[in-house]
């Protein structure tokens, strides 16, 4: 059945089939590769793999005469971005992106194209990439051009991942920047603000070599990507760059709200403490008074005083009210 995996393909084959030029597909065996590409028919083949192991890569290598270099790379994950001629055949590694439980988790797909076939090798964190299959099967007449057109959809579902990420993002950056203005100072708003900021880097450094690659995808005098497979790759460049752009901004605002939100708290910091320098400086008043009678010395001329007490008590209360208005006026209450 069309679009179904063939169980007896090793666990981490995803796909092993064969296009036709009229839009045929036609699953095949690993074993079966290099009898596909004797027929010289204008046919490709594309097989998907997830982590593979060793063996299944030495295979490939054997069937499609891989470099040596190249299949290096693919075994190990944690390479750079970058795109890298070996004769008449291209090795492209992208980093890509999922959402998983609410975190962004990051991994990558490496590319090799050549004449008649593409081998996707994803690693870590990646969407499936059955619906670029999908797309290539239901738009069957693009397949007149080879692994190029294969290729674009890939590159195209890749850039397409990012914006529903970017999305979320810039929701999660609404949310917090309504926390950063709220009343009350929350640790966590400080917390989320940098955690949000360092994923969009690592998303940035996802995307950013993105656009080298699709540029020189777009400008590439190659036979593996004819002049009309060109204007695609366009198209998914300037995806990227706008995603790009989005996500520098976002980075920004981010740095703004952080800058904000340090602000506001010494703001309210300084705040608190001009109340509590008022009130100290309130009740410093009957302090100083009640102290300076309170040091019961024997000769003073206001002790004796019938009404002394009362006076005293008028004083203090007088004072307070003073003081109370000039700091409430000041705003210091």
């Amino acid at each position: 059945m069309p679009g179904m995996k063939d169980p007896t393909l090793p666990q981490c084959v995803i796909n092993c089939a064969v296009y036709s030029r009229d839009g045929q597909r036609r699953d095949i065996s690993l074993d079966a590769i290099s009898d596909a590409l004797a027929v010289d028919d204008g046919s490709f083949v594309w097989v998907g793999l997830y982590e593979p192991d060793e063996g299944i890569l030495d295979k490939l290598q054997e069937e499609f005469n891989l470099h040596d270099l190249a299949v290096e790379d693919a075994q190990n994950a944690h390479q750079r971005p970058k795109i890298e001629s070996y004769g008449n055949s291209l090795f492209i590694v992208v980093h890509t992106a999922q959402t998983v439980d609410s975190h962004i988790r990051f991994g990558e797909t490496h590319l090799f194209v050549g004449p008649r076939y593409l081998v996707t090798v994803r690693h870590g964190a990646s969407t499936s990439y059955a619906p670029a299959r999908a797309r290539l099967e239901r738009e069957s007449e693009d397949m007149v051009h080879g692994p190029g057109a294969a290729l674009y959809m890939v590159l195209d579902l890749i850039v397409d991942n990012f914006a529903p990420i970017v999305e979320e993002f810039s929701q999660d950056l609404i949310e917090l920047e309504q926390d950063v203005f709220a009343e009350d100072f929350r640790k966590d708003t400080v917390k989320k603000l940098y955690e949000l900021k360092r994923e969009l880097t690592r998303l940035r450094m996802a995307v950013s070599p993105l656009q080298d690659i699709l540029g020189q995808l777009a400008r590439a005098r190659t036979t593996l990507i004819d002049e009309e497979s060109q204007l695609y790759f366009r198209d998914v460049l300037d995806h990227a760059v706008r995603i790009n752009e989005t996500t520098d901004t976002l980075r920004e605002m981010l740095t703004a709200a952080m800058s904000v939100n340090l602000s506001l708290v010494t703001i309210r910091q300084g705040e608190v403490v001009k109340r509590l320098a008022g009130w100290a400086a309130l009740l410093a008043a009957p302090t100083l008074i009640a102290s300076w009678y309170g040091m019961n010395f024997v000769h003073m001329p206001e002790l004796p005083g019938r009404y002394s007490y009362y006076i005293v008590i008028g004083v203090t209360v007088l004072v307070c009210t003073v003081l109370f208005r000039v700091l409430r006026r000041a705003k210091w209450l």
